[in-house]
């Protein structure tokens, strides 16, 4: 049973937003687990871009900080990533997965290109 579905990515040009969205297969996964959002570029490894506690607490990569913003709707079961100012080196596919540990398998990941 695939656990995380991303969704939402896209092909924007530099200085766009785009909004993704990260639906989980039950409550419990979004309500009681820190959520992160990953991104993979091609040939680089995949990193933590973004993550929110149970709590609401918020913490950003440098490369992303005032630009994307995590949130959470537990009642929808997902996880959203608001990005803003968006740049070329922010073209990877993006996933979502528990924080630190990543309990779940990856799912597809949703495409984000941008153009300049």
């Amino acid at each position: 049973q695939v656990q995380l579905v991303e969704s939402g990515g896209g092909l924007v040009q530099a200085g766009g937003s785009l909004r993704l969205s990260c639906t989980a297969a039950s409550r419990s996964i979004v309500s009681i687990n820190a959520m992160g959002w990953y991104r993979q570029a091609p040939g680089k490894q995949r990193e933590l871009v973004a993550r929110i506690t149970s709590g609401g607490s918020t913490n950003y990569a440098d490369s992303v900080k005032g630009r994307f913003t995590i949130s959470r709707d537990n009642a929808k079961n997902t996880v959203y990533l608001q990005m803003n100012s968006l740049k070329p080196e922010d073209t990877a596919v993006y996933y979502c997965n528990t924080w630190p540990i990543h309990k779940y398998d990856w799912g597809q990941g949703t495409q984000v290109t941008v153009s300049s």
